[in-house]
């Protein structure tokens, strides 16, 4: 995924904002500007389309689907997986339409984030397979 183009943003914030801007960036490892830019665009982003939240993982940070623990990927790939039917993978995920209809819709306004997610997501679960493969024949040799 490309990234977008970056301009400078001043702001003033309060102190106490800063300071706990400024742990959270010792806690992840993060610079404050980065912190600060992830912080606004997820709020941008969680205003747009209030059923989905973010959050970090072993492949990293990811839209999800806000109280579940499903990523937007996951539903998306369910729905592709239902012949595109939003009430078929609904059912098959035990949500109501309508929230399986928010991870569509942010998936749609932010495809190449999605895309992106699910081939990390695929490729590692084809190494995992791959490694899992290899053990039984190394087990069974």
């Amino acid at each position: 995924m490309a990234r977008p183009e970056t301009r400078h943003l001043s702001l003033r914030v309060d102190a106490p904002t800063v300071d706990g801007l400024d742990r959270l960036a010792v806690q992840t490892g993060l610079s404050r500007n980065a912190l600060a830019a992830r912080y606004l665009a997820e709020g941008i982003r969680r205003q747009e389309f209030p059923e989905i939240t973010f959050r970090d993982g072993a492949l990293g940070r990811r839209a999800a689907l806000a109280g579940s623990r499903l990523d937007v990927w996951q539903v998306v790939e369910t729905v592709r997986a239902h012949a595109s039917s939003v009430d078929e993978a609904a059912v098959y995920l035990d949500l109501p339409a309508d929230r399986v209809l928010a991870a569509v819709r942010y998936a749609a306004a932010h495809r190449d984030e999605i895309d992106e997610i699910t081939a990390r997501e695929h490729a590692t679960a084809d190494r995992a397979e791959d490694l899992w493969r290899a053990t039984q024949e190394f087990l069974a040799s």
